[in-house]
């Protein structure tokens, strides 16, 4: 059986340019003799929909698409799977199901709703949808295909640790008859992701003893970005194909023959990728192209405008530099230098004088306060141009930094896009050092706000490597203040910084999207009281 893999981009809700989209593939893989063309997780309206599935014509939109796709299965005579929303035809549960439908030569063979439903991290299915565990097995063209949606696989305690589910949907239909098992996934990306997806297709593969075949979804949707990176396995668990990471792809395989592609062993290239791809999906799907970036001269504002420029084109970026009487002449030239090697748009407008201004309107507050004005003078700065332009601001603040609130509300966390919060600063040096552009003085240069005389980050914050490290014992590994300082952090030091964390949180609430590449997100996934005992 020759089956295709369509590894596609769709667009939420926009159900004529997916189904557009995947009929032009699936006329190539026709013209291959492809017996089955497989398809990503709500492939039709696109994933996650969130509370758009809650409004009463999303399921008749749903049901127009699944129409369509019927019509190209008879036309071209070949086997169709996809997945969409559907009703809940029973009396109680949740009213919506996360389907699949399988159809060959324009007659629906099984229906088949997601057995688990993740409500972790940036996940809340069982919001919408009401689970379905009976195991589906269909025959097509000889074969019977045990169907699987995306969680249904995320069963295995060796490599996930707990499980939240008690019941395994691939050995259901393993048990139920089938000889090849295909699960159609949403996964969103984080660094390394894509490696663990691959074992679990392994793992299934092996306890089961069937092939397991895994089509993804790919591309930036809000704060997610996914990788796509599908995956075939044959039935002893060994990997027979790979499809590319970040890109649509159309692969036609068999599962029991094959030739898997090597992905590279390379987490920073694979982090600047899944930004590029974040940042170029937002302004695309929101029918924009143009980007504004403050850039101070550090060195978080020089990994924005290189991924911007990436992303988008260096003719579609633009940087502006806002100095004061605190600001270093090297930080103006090194941005400028910088500027000129990408070949974005670079402008210096000097605020000393607005600074001073509203300085003697607001009494000469004098500390931290004045410190914050200069920052939110840059950030009314620029969200003017971007009202004036239509352009879009990209903020440039790193995930250390916001955790701990050393940042400026409606100041340097203005914009449309934070580029890099879930990026912890030890890592924004590292994927720094892949830019050959970024002059060598704002690498090596220590980091600074430049908001009052002789200022550098370390004022205020312990050094980054070890922040980041308590930062991702806290936020990652869910590890309380005793557990961290017994791993050997100082006592008081651990208790400051998860104060802070705490504090900021009315902050972190108020920044933008927030790009996810970590192992929880940082955005969706943090769900903290802001009102609490600290």
């Amino acid at each position: 059986m020759k089956i295709a893999l369509i590894q596609f981009n769709p667009i939420i809700a926009d159900f004529e340019g997916n189904v557009r989209r995947i009929e032009n593939r699936v006329r190539t893989a026709a013209d291959h003799d492809a017996d089955l063309c497989v398809m990503p997780e709500l492939a039709l309206p696109g994933y996650p929909p969130h509370d758009l599935v809650l409004y009463g014509d999303f399921v008749a939109h749903n049901l127009a698409a699944r129409d369509r796709m019927l019509r190209l299965s008879a036309e071209l005579g070949v086997g169709l799977l996809f997945g969409l929303v559907l009703a809940n035809d029973n009396p109680t549960g949740k009213p919506l199901r996360n389907s699949a439908v399988l159809c060959d030569r324009g007659k629906v063979i099984a229906v088949k709703h997601k057995a688990l439903l993740p409500t972790y991290d940036v996940f809340d299915e069982a919001r919408y949808f009401e689970p379905d565990s009976a195991p589906c097995v269909a025959e097509f063209r000889g074969r019977k295909l045990g169907l699987l949606i995306c969680e249904d696989i995320w069963t295995d305690a060796a490599l996930l640790g707990r499980i939240e589910y008690g019941s395994d949907p691939a050995q259901l239909c393993a048990d139920a008859g089938a000889e090849l098992l295909i699960n159609i996934s949403a996964s969103p990306w984080g660094s390394g992701k894509h490696r663990l997806r691959e074992q679990l297709v392994a793992a299934t593969a092996r306890r089961t003893g069937r092939p397991c075949l895994l089509v993804n979804q790919v591309g930036g949707q809000d704060d997610l970005i996914f990788d796509g990176a599908s995956v075939v396995c044959d039935a002893q668990g060994k990997t027979v194909a790979r499809l590319p990471l970040f890109e649509e792809t159309l692969f036609i395989a068999d599962p029991e023959r094959g030739r898997a592609e090597t992905w590279a062993d390379d987490d920073i290239a694979d982090e600047i990728d899944a930004l590029v791809l974040g940042i170029r999906d937002y302004f695309r799907k929101t029918g924009h192209s143009r980007a504004l970036v403050g850039m101070s001269g550090g060195i978080d504002s020089a990994v924005v405008v290189c991924l911007a420029a990436k992303a988008l084109g260096p003719a579609n970026v633009t940087a502006i530099s806002m100095p004061t009487r605190f600001s270093s002449k090297g930080s103006v030239d090194d941005s400028r230098e910088l500027a000129e090697k990408l070949g974005i748009n670079f402008e210096v407008l000097n605020i000393d004088e607005a600074f001073e201004l509203q300085r003697k309107l607001s009494g000469f507050p004098g500390g931290i306060a004045e410190e914050n004005m200069q920052a939110r003078i840059r950030g009314l700065v620029l969200m003017t141009r971007s009202n004036a332009e239509g352009s879009l601001v990209l903020a440039t603040g790193n995930r250390s930094e916001l955790a701990v609130g050393y940042s400026t509300l409606y100041g340097d966390m203005c914009g449309a896009l934070e580029v890099i919060g879930d990026v912890a600063k030890t890592r924004v040096y590292e994927i720094a050092a892949r830019f050959g552009a970024i002059p060598k003085a704002i690498i090596d240069k220590p980091p600074s706000a430049e908001l009052r005389p002789d200022q550098t980050d370390q004022d205020s914050l312990p050094l980054y490597a070890v922040l980041d490290r308590i930062l991702e014992a806290y936020l990652d590994d869910h590890l309380g203040a005793d557990a961290i300082i017994g791993r050997g952090e100082d006592a008081e030091l651990v208790r400051k910084i998860l104060r802070m964390v705490e504090i900021a949180e009315f902050k972190r609430r108020q920044a933008p999207i927030v790009l996810r590449i970590g192992k929880r997100a940082f955005g969706a996934g943090r769900r903290i009281p802001v009102a609490k005992k600290l």
